[in-house]
Order: C-alpha cells, then structure tokens, then sequence
C-alpha cells in the first residue's frame, strides 16, 4: 500500500473519527471535542512512532542501493573508460600501420615502371630475335651478351 494510499486511508480515518465524534449523539461519541479528541492525538501518536523507525530504516536501505549503484555505476565508468583508451591505441596503431603501408598510387607507379620495363624487354627480345633471323652466322654466345637479364 504505496505512500499516497496510505495518506488517502489516514486522512479518511481522522475525517470519520472527527465527524462520529462531533456529530454522533453523546451517548455514543468516545472521544471529547472538549478535551481536543485527545484519543485521536494518542491514536496518530501511536502510528508516528512506529511510522518514524520504518522510515529510517527505509532511508538507510535506500542508501545502501543508492551506494552500491554509485559503485556499479563507478566500475562500469572505469571498463568504459579503459575500452575507449585501449580502442584509441588500437585506432592510432592502425594509423600507424596504414602510413607504412604502400598507397594506392605508389603500386599503380610500380605496376606502370614494371609494365614499361617489360615492355622494354620484350622489344629487346624482338630485336634479338629479328637479328639471328637475318644474320644467321652469328654465334648464340654473342646474343646472349646482348640480351639484358632480370
């Protein structure tokens, strides 16, 4: 029975000890509008003084959440702090990485310088090849010396 329940019921209680007292006949009322209800004042007397170690006692086990959630909520800070520093490293070390390795324009050049040196050699070999067809009395050491090696 939540706390507004609680006020709600309190309150329709002193409401409905009041009215019985006041306009009940006299006979029948049990406590004195003279006196100042004095039975009612001990009545929510009663109830304040058990009402007031619940309360404190509800207010130390709020705490005690309040501490551990404070703890959690200081561990999970420190994991997430600790995998945004080590994915940090991980990002600068593939910074790193990414600089030492070879570009896409540095492989399109080494590719084209391997392309013209192939090409180059192939022209050779046509030559080479063009020569022993004409100059059939020439000796193959003499085309091997000619011919470039890899």
């Amino acid at each position: 029975m939540g706390t507004p329940w609680f006020l709600l019921g309190l309150t329709l209680f002193a409401v409905a000890w009041i009215s019985w007292n006041t306009l009940a006949p006299e006979a029948w009322r049990f406590d004195s509008v003279a006196l100042g209800f004095i039975a009612l004042t001990l009545v929510l007397s009663m109830q304040a003084s058990y009402a007031a170690p619940m309360i404190l006692l509800a207010q130390n086990r709020q705490d005690d959440r309040d501490r551990v959630q404070f703890e959690q909520d200081r561990q999970r800070a420190e994991r997430t702090l600790a995998d945004t520093e080590y994915l940090a490293r991980e990002v600068v070390a593939l910074r790193i990485a990414i600089k030492d390795m070879a570009s896409k324009d540095f492989i399109r050049a080494e590719l084209r310088t391997l392309l013209e040196h192939l090409d180059e050699r192939s022209h050779l070999d046509e030559r080479s090849r063009l020569d022993e067809r004409s100059d059939p009395d020439s000796t193959s050491t003499s085309t091997k010396e000619s011919r470039p090696t890899a």
